[in-house]
């Protein structure tokens, strides 16, 4: 007997139990099927437009999903997981109805790594492919780049926590007003990250010039990020300003991220993730040695 139980909040032993499960599946999977936003909003506490759905057999939790209403014009966004030990009961399809339920069947839908199962069950509930994101990787051993070249007046330091945090989320706004997933992220989501054992602002590299007021503009971005028990160093999030483009600030960033993580953090292996559909980037990154490792698939209802 399975029931499915919504919840605005997780907390004490039913958070406990849900990681675990999260955990238990990843090790099974290869990979976790919640991403890193998911699991921040899962032990982050109550937030407007955001619920979880624990799936239940015989009292045991069986699976969980993620319901992210947050933003005001795209559908929901969801992900779910299911016990790797109580697959093939259905529970899957159980949880993928209620998302739709929970949804007013309005819905978009992470299938991580994009395996077969996953794209069966997304058929299964009538939902169809949209979206793919790929994980790019690389050696970071015998790595050639140029030195970065920065255009006049502009130079690059590390982010200073506090101090830089408004500036940076006004620019990450601007540069990822297109993508509603990044350039949506507010204070309390920086904070988060910053809480987060990886988090290192060593790591992160500002591009900055004086304004005319005799401050500091802000350009453009590297935010790199050290997964330290896989070794890999990741180009966590790149951007650079509207009033910047066409400087050859991303290149030069790129440059100054992965010379940090091969030589200062001495990571064997770069990645990062960057939609299949954009064309100028994966060029960019195909040219400095980066091969498609993984795809995520995102589906959608219709309406």
């Amino acid at each position: 007997m399975t029931d499915v139980v919504v919840l605005d909040e997780v907390t004490s032993a039913r958070l406990r139990a849900t990681q675990e499960l999260i955990d238990a599946a990843a090790r099974t999977d290869g990979r976790s099927a919640v991403s890193e936003q998911g699991r921040l909003l899962l032990r982050g506490g109550r937030r407007e437009g955001v619920r979880h759905l624990l799936l239940h057999e015989r009292g045991e939790l069986a699976g969980y999903a993620l319901l992210d209403g947050t933003d005001p014009v795209e559908a929901p966004a969801a992900e779910f997981v299911v016990h790797p030990g109580r697959r093939g009961r259905g529970h899957g399809r159980t949880l993928g109805e209620a998302l739709l339920d929970e949804s007013g069947h309005r819905l978009r839908l992470w299938a991580h790594g994009g395996h077969p199962a996953a794209r069966h069950l997304a058929r299964v509930l009538g939902l169809t492919l949209f979206r793919e994101l790929r994980q790019l990787r690389r050696p970071l051993e015998g790595l050639r780049l140029d030195d970065p070249a920065l255009p006049p007046g502009v130079r690059v330091r590390t982010f200073v926590p506090g101090q830089d945090d408004a500036a940076w989320l006004a620019l990450n706004a601007a540069a990822f007003a297109h993508h509603p997933e990044q350039g949506s992220l507010t204070q309390r989501d920086l904070d988060a990250r910053k809480s987060e054992a990886w988090f290192d602002p060593a790591g992160f590299f500002l591009a900055v010039r004086r304004d005319d007021a005799g401050g500091e503009e802000l350009l453009g971005f590297h935010w790199t990020k050290v997964h330290g028990a896989e070794g890999l160093g990741e180009v966590y999030v790149l951007g650079v300003g509207p009033r910047a483009q066409g400087l050859g600030l991303g290149t030069a960033l790129t440059a100054i991220g992965l010379r940090y993580l091969h030589r200062d953090r001495a990571l064997p292996t770069a990645m990062l993730y960057v939609d299949a559909d954009n064309a100028p980037a994966l060029r960019v990154y195909e040219r400095l040695g980066f091969r498609t490792h993984e795809t995520d698939l995102m589906y959608r209802t219709e309406n």
